[in-house]
């Protein structure tokens, strides 16, 4: 059956290419100051891997157990909270600030699942968000405080508030990220573990 429409609307169809396709994407999710919370995952690492390359590599990917990796094979992985939501509106509360910390049944490699219980990486950097109202913008890097935190000093608890992460760590900011968590990567504990994890 001969397409009916005028050949000018399907000219413009032809014309739709994965780039616009990417473009409309990235506009929609990215596009307004206030992301949410899955796709402000993504937002925050790319922040990191801004600041940590070259001497970190940024291996998160679909089921990935750590999000970088650096050459002495300490493995970090990211968290991320925000004191203002995609939803809050004016007069709300901030959002109560936690972070998933829980320890893992196993691992991804590859394709396969390695059963080992544990946390998977020996490094986190905790990145909390605690600017509130219209001035909130989640995609300014800027406006974010990291937290890097040695694995085996966190609690073997799955969750753990912003006052305790507080209590383990002082804030820093995107220009200082990198220098702190190369300060408590080099640290000895962390890169025999690394390595004896290879």
């Amino acid at each position: 059956m001969p397409d009916s429409r005028p050949q000018t609307v399907i000219s413009q169809l032809l014309d739709i290419t994965s780039e616009r396709v990417v473009a409309r994407a990235s506009a929609a999710a990215f596009g307004r100051p206030l992301v949410t919370n899955i796709l402000r995952a993504m937002l925050v690492e790319a922040m990191i891997a801004e600041a940590l390359a070259p001497n970190w590599e940024w291996c998160s990917a679909d089921y990935a157990s750590w999000d970088f990796q650096n050459s002495a094979g300490v493995r970090l992985e990211v968290k991320q909270s925000a004191a203002w939501q995609s939803w809050s509106i004016a007069g709300s509360k901030p959002s109560k600030c936690s972070f998933d910390i829980a320890a893992r049944t196993g691992r991804w490699v590859g394709v396969d699942w390695v059963v080992e219980a544990g946390r998977n990486a020996e490094l986190y950097v905790l990145a909390h968000h605690p600017v509130v109202g219209a001035e909130a913008d989640h995609r300014d890097p800027h406006q974010w405080q990291f937290y890097v935190i040695a694995a085996d000093k966190l609690p073997a608890s799955k969750t753990i508030s912003l006052s305790g992460v507080r209590a383990l760590s002082l804030p820093c900011s995107l220009i200082e990220l990198p220098a702190r968590v190369d300060e408590v990567a080099a640290a000895p504990r962390l890169v025999s573990v690394a390595l004896a994890a290879d």
